[in-house]
């Protein structure tokens, strides 16, 4: 299982790069990086930075690491524009680049910047569309789609990538997953063990309405995950906060993170992300992710 950095678009642009060069220098699999433009809940004073711009940075000062992002929000980026964008992107990163897309869901953005959220139904069929849209812009030499929410007539987008995965961030089991299964290289949801291997089930059930094998897409998962020493009366605390809002939450000792970490292979999850965003700044971040490497990730 490859193990992958998730740097929090409200630090600062040298903080994320920081947390980028930490991946590249320590041997993690990749950086991603979360479509957002303030934060989800009342406090709306703590700054969020631009997805893609982030992303554009961190590829053209990186070298190894792959780099996604998770996941833009459909219902504010029209797929002709996020095609163009991702396959420049894609330039700069020499094929490192993963495009994560979702159906965008987080209330509190769309209510701020007058941007419709429709109701889930027609928000995943106009995703659907966006899929197909995305896919051909960035497969065909021209592209031409007349769909209930999208329309586009001999489109170009040009220069093609010569390789460019689509991640699809989706965890509903009647519709969206079968989404996933007809148009997604790669598949992401947050979870522990249990819930990615009840997720799998489900969605292979949907490839096999598809004709598709649910082993050609790579899937990822994340939670909130940290290696608490003892006496760290802090991170307790930060534990039973996260878990009272219902996060996903791998915290205690290193060998009980260990003990459930080592659970997500025969989940069938190929890649773990690991969110910085409470893990503090400076040296307590990176002294967090280091044990986390050394006393966890190192031994799967």
């Amino acid at each position: 299982m490859d193990f992958s950095l998730w740097p929090a678009a409200s630090r600062t642009w040298q903080g994320v790069l920081e947390g980028a060069e930490y991946a590249e220098r320590t041997g993690w699999h990749g950086v991603w990086i979360a479509d957002h433009f303030m934060q989800n809940g009342d406090d709306l004073s703590v700054p969020v930075n631009e997805v893609l711009a982030l992303i554009a940075g961190v590829v053209a000062r990186t070298q190894r690491v792959r780099v996604g992002s998770m996941v833009l929000g459909n219902t504010y980026r029209h797929p002709a524009v996020v095609a163009n964008a991702a396959a420049t992107i894609d330039q700069m990163a020499n094929g490192r680049f993963v495009l994560g897309i979702g159906a965008g869901w987080q209330v509190n953005e769309h209510e701020a910047y007058g941007i419709e959220l429709p109701p889930i139904g027609p928000r995943l069929k106009r995703f659907e569309e966006a899929c197909q849209v995305i896919k051909g812009l960035l497969t065909r030499e021209r592209t031409t789609f007349d769909g209930k929410y999208y329309q586009l007539t001999d489109a170009p987008c040009e220069p093609k990538p010569a390789n460019l995965p689509i991640l699809i961030g989706a965890a509903g089991e009647k519709v969206a997953l079968g989404i996933v299964a007809k148009y997604a290289d790669e598949w992401n949801h947050w979870g522990r063990p249990e819930l990615a291997a009840q997720k799998g089930e489900v969605f292979a059930k949907h490839c096999e309405r598809v004709g598709r094998d649910p082993l050609t897409v790579r899937r990822s998962a994340q939670t909130f995950l940290e290696v608490v020493v003892t006496g760290d009366t802090e991170a307790i605390e930060r534990k039973e906060r996260l878990e009272s809002r219902g996060a996903h939450v791998i915290m205690g000792s290193a060998q009980e993170v260990l003990d459930v970490v080592a659970q997500y292979p025969a989940a069938g999850i190929d890649e773990l992300l690991v969110p910085d965003a409470f893990l503090g700044d400076g040296n307590r971040r990176f002294e967090a992710l280091e044990r986390l490497r050394e006393e966890v990730l190192a031994k799967i």
